[in-house]
């Protein structure tokens, strides 16, 4: 009965609130509930969409939420890992934040991957967290956890919240950090008594200004004219281009400045996306499992310009071998990074929407064909030696290459392309086409297994009207299958493309290349994953022959709805090139 009368006194409230917005644009003051604050908050921010688990700590704003759903859409994840996944996929494909919703204890502990990945990725989220009573905080009260210590080095901003009156401009803090600036995650924990506490609301104010907080830096003009003239003198610049070009939503200034310098450009894996792949100064991958020429050509270039990347060791290899020749010029919004890795001899901070306009328009307009020649010389050595029997082998045995290189010819390039970790994620990377901006999601900087499937979720929701393919290892399928069921219950169309190995192939590899073939609890089985899919009423298929893939691949595709393919490829097929641990980005291996 007190459950009834507190659903109707919050709906009574939310039609006050509603009443108020249309018929008068003063600000009347209206009693409202903690949870309906919340709410409140989200739509004010244009939230459409929460990925979330309840839990007994978080049931008030789920009991809210009761009254909201015409407004705001939730989605009920399988796992509060796959809720922040979800949360994940959906900000980067949609540019917007991610909301996640999650009870405390376990429930806010099992964000804690997620939130780790979202840090190092840069991508924003907002993650609500219930919490026990603020009167047993500290008492070691069923489900309590101390989430704000344990996320504080995760988070780009977490804070707990005792009293409602608090959440309306917590909440507008939270939506302003997470999206501003270089984007992360937000954890804001709040205590049932200030979910359930009734105060006086007199309407929601966006944050666009914290005194402590300045998201973008003052660009230097005298910087810009340093790096212009740097630019300008160089015989063989290259530019390295990472995720910051996509969050800054400045691929088409990015576009325009490598086309006035005629300069190659390379990318990080966050990066791809942001320049299409097969636009004429795209020169390929760079770092661990990289191209070969612009690996190699990084020890070789006089001037290096790295747009919205953090040289992180996966690109760089060995520090003290790294590009010790050029001289570094390096754009990016956080100043934390510039010389955190790679001394800068131009550091540029600021939003690359702004500085490389002002860039562009210092630079001369060049074409630097020969050195452009050489990059096309090194790619053709690559196909000789590596590509060539990728894409189209002469073995049997199926390889992840020519997988990818059909999917390719079927999607066009305009896919949205959801990767796991391991050496299917690599192939992909290496060989996937695309067209627009914010098709290429993955876990980088983690390097998160599980992340695929719960982020096509996400990356669908967010693009409904692009096609999403989640490609996954048999390894990282069995970390977050059971977000199967989350498909199962919305009806999302999402592809789930498994490239079978029967191993934990990454690990595998270094295993055989480094540790003299010490196979070491890599041997992993698997489910038939044909029937667990129609165990959650998802059709599928499982494929093992070369005559196979193009039909299946389209059957994929072309299917009204989820659809789970199933490709065996070769056991021991190893991903090259190569830049084993410890060595210098030019001593790259083809084989």
């Amino acid at each position: 009965m007190e459950k009834i009368e507190t659903i109707v006194d919050q709906k009574e409230a939310s039609d006050k609130l509603t009443a108020t917005k249309t018929a008068t644009p003063v600000k009347e003051v209206v009693e409202i509930s903690g949870s309906q604050a919340v709410l409140e908050a989200f739509i004010a921010e244009g939230v459409d969409t929460i990925f979330g688990y309840p839990g007994g700590a978080i049931m008030p704003i789920y009991d809210a939420i009761y009254d909201y759903h015409d407004r705001l859409k939730h989605i009920l994840v399988r796992h509060e890992q796959g809720g922040i996944h979800a949360g994940q996929g959906y900000a980067r494909s949609s540019g917007k934040v991610g909301v996640v919703f999650a009870t405390s204890g376990p429930g806010a502990t099992n964000l804690v991957t997620g939130l780790a990945d979202a840090m190092i990725d840069s991508t924003p989220l907002v993650c609500i967290t219930g919490q026990v009573f603020a009167h047993l905080l500290g008492t070691d009260a069923f489900q309590e956890v101390d989430v704000i210590n344990i996320t504080t080095p995760i988070t780009k901003w977490n804070y707990q919240i005792t009293d409602a009156t608090e959440i309306p401009s917590v909440l507008a803090k939270a939506f302003h950090i997470a999206g501003s600036g270089r984007p992360g995650p937000v954890l804001i924990d709040i205590t049932k008594n200030a979910q359930l506490q009734k105060f006086n609301y007199s309407g929601y104010k966006k944050c666009t200004f914290i005194r402590s907080y300045r998201p973008k830096p003052i660009v230097r003009k005298e910087y810009v004219e340093r790096a212009a003239q740097l630019i300008n003198e160089a015989k063989k610049p290259m530019v390295i281009f990472g995720q910051g070009v996509i969050l800054g939503k400045a691929e088409n200034e990015f576009k325009a400045f490598i086309e006035k310098g005629g300069l190659p450009a390379a990318w990080t894996i966050l990066g791809l996306s942001a320049l299409p792949t097969d636009h004429p100064q795209n020169v390929g991958m760079l770092g661990m499992h990289g191209n070969y020429g612009p690996n190699v050509l990084t020890n070789e270039c006089d001037v290096l310009i790295a747009v919205g990347m953090r040289f992180d060791d996966r690109v760089t290899g060995r520090l003290d071998k790294y590009a010790r020749q050029a001289k570094v010029i390096h754009l990016d919004i956080d100043p934390a990074e510039i010389d955190k890795n790679v001394k800068a001899t131009v550091p540029l901070w600021g939003d690359c929407k702004e500085t490389l306009p002002m860039l562009t328009a210092l630079i001369e307009k060049k074409q630097h064909k020969e050195w452009l020649a050489k990059y096309n010389e090194f790619t053709q050595k690559e196909i000789d030696i590596v590509i060539k029997d990728e894409l189209n082998p002469t073995t049997d045995e199926l390889t992840m290459g020519e997988v990818i290189k059909v999917l390719n010819e079927l999607t066009k390039g305009d896919a949205i392309i959801v990767t796991d970790v391991g050496q299917h994620q690599m192939v992909t990377c290496r060989y996937a086409k695309f067209n627009e901006t914010k098709s290429n999601i993955t876990s980088g900087g983690a390097g998160t297994m599980g992340f695929a499937l719960p982020a096509a979720i996400g990356a669908k929701f967010g693009a409904p009207h692009r096609p999403v393919v989640a490609v996954i290892g048999d390894g990282g399928v069995q970390m977050t299958i059971q977000e199967l069921g989350t498909i199962m219950q919305t009806g999302i169309d999402v592809k789930i493309l498994i490239l079978n190995n029967q191993f934990l192939g990454m690990v595998r590899q270094w295993q055989q290349l480094f540790h003299d073939k010490r196979y070491s609890f890599v041997d992993i089985e698997s489910p038939d994953y044909v029937m667990v899919a129609k165990g959650y009423r998802i059709e599928g298929q499982s494929i093992s022959k070369r005559d196979q893939i193009k039909d299946a691949l389209s059957t994929m595709l072309n299917h009204p709805g989820a659809y789970l393919l199933e490709v065996m490829v070769g056991k021991e097929n190893n991903v090259f090139p190569m830049v084993p641990q410890g060595c210098s980005v030019a001593e790259i291996r083809l084989s």
